[in-house]
């Protein structure tokens, strides 16, 4: 992760086209957007360097495609950074972590077979890998598949209750899988958890415990740097255009997924998956479709 330090700026800047936002985010809180650092410009002119080398081991070579996907990944540039993944996958197949990151950039290029495929090969290398199980639940709502999600997302709560994104990730497949429960499972779970994470207060927000002024208000008043800002931020718009979203204000969440992607935190999976509910958006409606019927055929 990028560690630019700027002074903390909760600006009253306003992205281009965020007029139709109601009035009181007319001012949204907004941090400088992350550039890429002198340290990974320096990274990658390195790997170029070594790359020119002659009678690079296989293995080594391997690691150091994955190693400048990671980088061309954390940049934003997806294309280069799949070139690289696929370069090394040729070199090593014997990836885990590699099959985990193509399955997340499947999932926010909605090629969700694809994810599955990634994520399942993960799985096979590392039946216990942290991420692939929370990952793959993810692409599987996406895929509108909320019984296997459920069968993924709960499984990885349960090895951690106490990880406020477990829970909200529950939340949001519980309200397609069993709508009735959903806001009681969330209570439960948020009084059974320890409520140390900075995560938590997006759960607050989902149970109308702090009003999204306040959320967006504390993010801006107690982020300790710009970096810290812009993180949270990515978070806290992305959640809270889930919740517009899911009231069908789509307007709305299509300006909080814009300020999501504003602060530039490409690695982050609500950047990724902010790009991916704009496009499904913007699909169904230019095909006068659900927005979820959109994402299966995008």
């Amino acid at each position: 992760m990028r560690h630019i330090r700027y002074a903390v700026i909760a600006t009253a800047l306003v992205l281009s086209g965020c007029s139709a936002m109601p009035t009181k985010w007319s001012q949204p809180p907004m941090a400088i957007p992350y550039q890429p650092s002198l340290q990974q410009q320096i990274q990658l002119a390195r790997i170029e360097q070594i790359l020119h080398q002659p009678n690079i081991p296989q293995a080594t070579l391997a690691t150091i495609y994955y190693d400048r996907g990671l980088l061309h990944d954390s940049l934003g540039l997806r294309d280069l950074a799949r070139l690289d993944f696929n370069k090394s996958l040729d070199l090593n197949p014997n990836q885990p972590d590699l099959f985990n990151v193509a399955g997340v950039i499947f999932t926010q290029m909605g090629m969700f077979d694809s994810a599955y495929e990634s994520f399942d090969s993960t799985l096979d290398l590392a039946p216990d890998h942290p991420y692939a199980h929370r990952n793959r639940g993810i692409a599987l709502y996406y895929g509108e598949r909320y019984e296997l999600a459920n069968d993924d997302l709960l499984p990885h709560y349960q090895q951690d209750i106490n990880d406020p994104y477990r829970v909200i990730w529950l939340y949001v497949n519980d309200i397609k899988f069993t709508p009735e429960q959903a806001d009681s499972l969330l209570q439960q779970r948020y009084a059974a958890s320890d409520k140390k994470d900075w995560g938590w207060q997006i759960v607050r927000m989902y149970l109308g415990e702090v009003s999204e002024d306040q959320f967006l208000t504390e993010i801006a008043e107690y982020s300790k740097d710009n970096e810290e800002l812009a993180l949270r931020l990515t978070e806290g718009y992305f959640y809270l255009a889930q919740r517009y979203q899911q009231q069908h204000d789509y307007s709305t969440a299509i300006m909080l997924y814009k300020l999501a992607l504003a602060g530039n935190v490409y690695e982050y999976v609500e950047h990724r998956l902010s790009l991916l509910e704009l496009n499904r958006i913007f699909t169904a409606e230019q095909n006068a479709v659900p927005v979820e019927s959109a994402a299966l055929s995008a």
